[in-house]
């Protein structure tokens, strides 16, 4: 059984559709890319997992159904979400931010505050400092450090590397490896950048106009000649 399955999603904007019966899984213990172009509606699958958007279709997480469930409700669930831009509080400090992800999981703030300074030392280092004078790097790592808070079964992060430098790009791709590899946490990611995530997924669906279009291995998309050509250039 999948961890997470999502079955004929469809989401609306007012009355404008952004998802067209969009269904995927996520086996437990692996990493799930979705791909697509700006506006292909990456962002709003994952808002309409974690419960944001107005959608119909079947949401099930551990087999059971969310698809109606407040977001409060499916984070206590054990999904984490790190958003696009991280959607921190500006004027408040690097600790202060991640302690607001321990809102559900209160009986671990001080193991899981330990395991986030230990993924991203430069955290710990500037744990005082506001997250608006930070780096993008720098708040991307606390994004991701917050949705960490809650203890999740499956992090969900909407695209990690979006205007970060090639070298953060690789710091965020190793701790995301990490976590799957030595602590068997589920990821799911969205990303632009078709040659990042398929350096970390072991099965990458490709989303375009709110449509999934395809459904493959790294593998076997780079031995797509169309779809690799489209992705990642002649």
């Amino acid at each position: 059984m999948a961890l997470l399955s999502i079955d004929g999603l469809d989401v609306f904007y007012g009355r404008a559709q952004a998802l067209h019966g969009v269904s995927l899984e996520v086996e437990a213990g692996r990493i799930v890319a979705v791909v697509g172009p700006n506006g292909a509606g990456k962002s709003t699958l994952l808002d309409s997992v974690i419960g944001l958007t107005r959608r119909r279709g079947r949401i099930e997480f551990e087999g059971r159904d969310i698809s109606r469930m407040a977001p409060a409700r499916i984070v206590r669930l054990g999904i984490g979400y790190a958003p696009e831009r991280g959607n921190l509080f500006p004027f408040m400090g690097v600790k202060e931010n991640l302690l607001v992800g321990a809102y559900r999981k209160r009986d671990a703030i001080d193991a899981n505050l330990r395991a986030v300074f230990d993924l991203f030392p430069r955290l710990e280092e500037r744990q005082n400092q506001e997250t608006a004078t930070q780096s993008g790097g720098e708040r991307q790592m606390a994004s991701l450090g917050r949705a960490l808070m809650s203890s999740p079964k499956l992090l969900m992060v909407d695209e990690p590397t979006l205007g970060l430098a090639p070298r953060v790009c690789l710091e965020i791709a190793a701790v995301l490896r990490d976590l799957n590899e030595r602590l068997g946490l589920t990821i799911m990611i969205t990303e632009q950048n078709a040659n990042f995530a398929m350096s970390l997924a072991q099965e990458v669906y490709l989303l375009e106009t709110g449509r999934i279009g395809d459904r493959r291995t790294p593998e076997e998309l780079r031995e797509s000649a169309d779809i690799a050509a489209a992705y990642f250039g002649d």
